[in-house]
């Protein structure tokens, strides 16, 4: 019983402690911090505020409807509501007042406002899309800066376990007389050097895991491990095949801050011609229905000798009428309204030409860094391969006191050099072309 009872224990603690360290692929990261970021909520909260703004604009166009009541106290001097004179009477008056207006002609100002929010509505949207797109991109950016960190802890881990071997001979050589003793402490200074690379690069790594938790919203970097993706050999035919204007001709379609700019563009141009509609005359048709009831405070809520509601009745009154409204001469308000909305308009193209220079830089960049990385990645291979051959040439002949041990920490770091820039290009490519990829509209992905 109490061996059960302790490979169930067992068991439990394997899974809590295996659920507590799973994995996040790039997809799971992303889609997270979408989710989650304080950002992207933000930008949604707009979202709501341009939905409300064009659910009023279409309201506007309705008829209004409004009822108004008022009840007053008079002294001395008032109209009597029965015989119409004017009498020196304590009173009670009790008004209602009902009234409706449409308007029919304004200037298409609330067409125009309608459609200018339907485009701010797109324009908010468009906006939500660019920054998780900025998210997407930093949070690959970082991913892969964990993946390329964790491969160089590697690097530095062999660097030290090379030099503890290494050092492991030279006591041997030394012991043997083969070797001064002066190149027994070269090596375990090299030794410690390695150790001290080994743990700069782990702080390092820790620092990126940091990093990415954060932007996720993590509290904690604890129990947080990325998945370590098997990654092919980096394709580059893309660079072969496609130049920075054809990607910038399928990019400008599909990326949001193009669209948002667009769309801000059509609002202005919605704004100039509302601004415009000020200038034009105004016609609204409106409705209204009167009555009221009125009795002297003295006699006991004596309606003046009627009742109230017969009153009510009888002093009703109703009305309809058409109401014009032509500007003249306001102050320059309006045609100062229309300047600024040009201006405004003028302000929106070039925020759009801004957007599309912006999006063609940064193509631009990215395939011009790729081709880099690509070449830096081609000379990255043979500058390991040579250095590696180097160093066992040199190890060889320091192992039997042909060379110093100078040259060998030389040849040993030459080679732990060549190794770091084979992962910088590998991995700088990798994001470049992922890049390069989403801008043709290719979701994220290793």
């Amino acid at each position: 019983m109490r061996k059960s009872i302790v490979v169930t224990f067992i068991l439990l603690v394997f899974i809590s402690t295996a659920n507590s360290q799973e994995t996040w692929t790039l997809e799971r990261c992303i889609e997270y911090a979408l989710t989650n970021n304080i950002q992207v909520k933000q930008q949604e909260l707009n979202i709501k505020v341009s939905e409300v703004n064009l659910l009023q604009s279409k309201m506007d166009a309705l008829p209004t409807l409004n009822l108004s009541a008022n009840h007053s106290y008079s002294f001395g001097l008032v109209t009597n509501y029965v015989t119409n004179t004017k009498e020196a009477l304590n009173t009670q008056a009790t008004s209602y007042s009902l009234s409706t207006g449409i308007p029919i002609y304004n200037g298409l100002q609330l067409t125009n406002s309608r459609k200018q929010n339907q485009f701010n509505l797109k324009a908010s949207v468009a906006d939500v899309e660019s920054v998780k797109n900025d998210i997407a991109l930093t949070i690959a950016s970082l991913y892969l800066q964990i993946l390329y960190q964790q491969e160089l802890v590697e690097v530095e881990k062999r660097q030290v376990e090379l030099s503890e071997m290494q050092l492991s001979r030279t006591k041997v050589l030394v012991e043997a007389g083969s070797l001064p003793e002066g190149n027994l402490y070269e090596v375990e200074a090299l030794l410690a050097s390695d150790e001290l690379q080994l743990v700069n690069a782990q702080n390092q790594l820790t620092l990126s895991y940091l990093n990415l938790t954060q932007l996720l919203e993590l509290k904690s970097t604890e129990g947080f491990y990325i998945e370590k993706p098997v990654i092919p050999e980096v394709d580059s035919v893309m660079l072969m095949t496609e130049n920075p204007v054809q990607i910038f001709k399928t990019a400008e379609e599909i990326m949001p801050q193009i669209q948002s700019a667009r769309f801000k563009l059509q609002s202005s141009e919605l704004g100039l011609r509302i601004a415009r509609g000020g200038l034009q005359p105004r016609l609204s048709l409106g409705a209204n229905y009167n009555s009221g009831a009125q009795y002297r405070i003295q006699d006991s809520y004596d309606f003046t000798g009627d009742p109230f509601f017969t009153q009510i009745k009888d002093n009703s009154s109703k009305s309809v009428g058409l109401s014009l409204s032509i500007p003249i001469f306001n102050g320059l308000s309006a045609r100062n309204r229309v300047s600024t909305a040009r201006i405004g308009l003028m302000n929106s193209q070039l925020a759009l030409e801004s957007e599309r220079n912006a999006l063609y830089k940064n193509i631009q960049q990215a395939y011009t860094d790729a081709v880099a990385a690509e070449k830096k990645l081609q000379a990255s291979h043979k500058s390991k391969a040579a250095s590696e051959e180097s160093f066992r040439y040199t190890e060889s002949k320091f192992n039997i006191g042909l060379v110093t041990a100078l040259d060998y920490t030389t040849a040993k770091n030459k080679l732990a050099q060549a190794e770091n820039d084979l992962l910088q290009a590998k991995y700088e490519l990798i994001f470049k072309i992922k890049i390069l990829e989403f801008y043709k509209g290719m979701p994220l992905k290793l």
